[in-house]
């Protein structure tokens, strides 16, 4: 299997739990409502690009995540202008938004998502950077594109896990992308990502994992009450404070991954793990995004 392409135990049977407080249907079909009039409004402005305003971006990120019905924390320093490489954990769909609202971004995503109704040409419209991660050949050229695109004062933002997880536990970061941010001589950000329930509660809800689907996903997170999603920016690593890809993503990892357990030990036992202890399908290199 390519190094693009690792795979996380998490599935929606065995680490997704349900929402212990749910919102009224009403509500929750309210919540999709609001979601879908954004995504037209987004729909409407595609053509303008890269054109738009960064700030407008982030406010219509942080407004699809509220619309939905969730949260935002946001804590840390802002992320420095100029080429720059986003690196977070990845639990979901939401993931996306959230991460752009820390900094626009040119997105890693599988091109696969090209092909998606309504999402593939908002993505591609967008600046979305499509991978083809069974293609480890592919590999060098892939790079060499993001290293191109950061080299031009481009900000590129991935998922290096390069698969959700739950959120109860955590992938490695693994190092392809961050060759890219070591040939273009830009820092890299490091963002943290957590969800959790007001009530106290782990928020798995919000996971978008294994063969999930995103209805499903989007109505699970419609319905919950007292999503809370924890945004953490670290400070960013400068350029040539590392001499090679690995320990650069060791560094730029903002959660610890989960110990090397074996996909059966991890599944049966998931329900028992406890919380991270810090804050913590959207793209992929493997690191690129499931979702977007």
């Amino acid at each position: 299997m390519s190094g693009w392409l690792p795979s996380a135990p998490c599935t929606p049977d065995a680490c997704v739990e349900p929402a212990p407080a749910t919102v009224a249907l009403p509500r929750a079909v309210l919540r999709l409502t609001a979601v879908a009039a954004l995504v037209l409004a987004a729909i409407a402005l595609s053509p303008l690009g890269g054109r738009l305003p960064a700030e407008w971006v982030r406010r219509w990120c942080r407004a699809v995540v509220r619309a939905i019905g969730v949260r935002t924390r946001i804590t840390g320093a802002a992320a420095p202008a100029g080429g720059l490489l986003l690196v977070a954990n990845h639990v979901s769909w939401l993931d996306v938004p959230l991460l752009t609202a820390v900094r626009p971004a040119r997105m890693l995503g599988k091109t696969e998502i090209r092909r998606w109704p309504v999402a593939g040409p908002l993505a591609a419209r967008a600046g979305t950077l499509f991978i083809e991660r069974d293609r480890l050949r592919a590999l060098p050229a892939t790079v060499s594109r993001i290293a191109d695109a950061l080299r031009t004062g481009s900000a590129v933002a991935a998922f290096p896990e390069g698969s959700t997880w739950c959120g109860r536990a955590h992938g490695r970061f693994h190092g392809a992308v961050f060759q890219a941010a070591l040939d273009a001589g830009v820092a890299v950000q490091p963002v943290g990502l957590r969800y959790r329930l007001t009530d106290g509660g782990t928020g798995t809800p919000a996971a978008f994992v294994g063969e999930d689907t995103l209805p499903a996903s989007l109505w699970r997170v419609a319905r919950t009450r007292g999503l809370v999603a924890e945004v953490e920016v670290r400070p960013a690593i400068a350029p040539g404070t590392h001499p090679d890809r690995r320990t650069l993503a060791t560094a730029a990892q903002p959660i610890a991954p989960a110990p090397r357990w074996t996909h059966a030990a991890l599944v049966a036992g998931h329900r028992s793990l406890p919380p991270p202890p810090t804050a913590t399908r959207a793209g992929d290199p493997r690191g690129m995004t499931r979702a977007g």
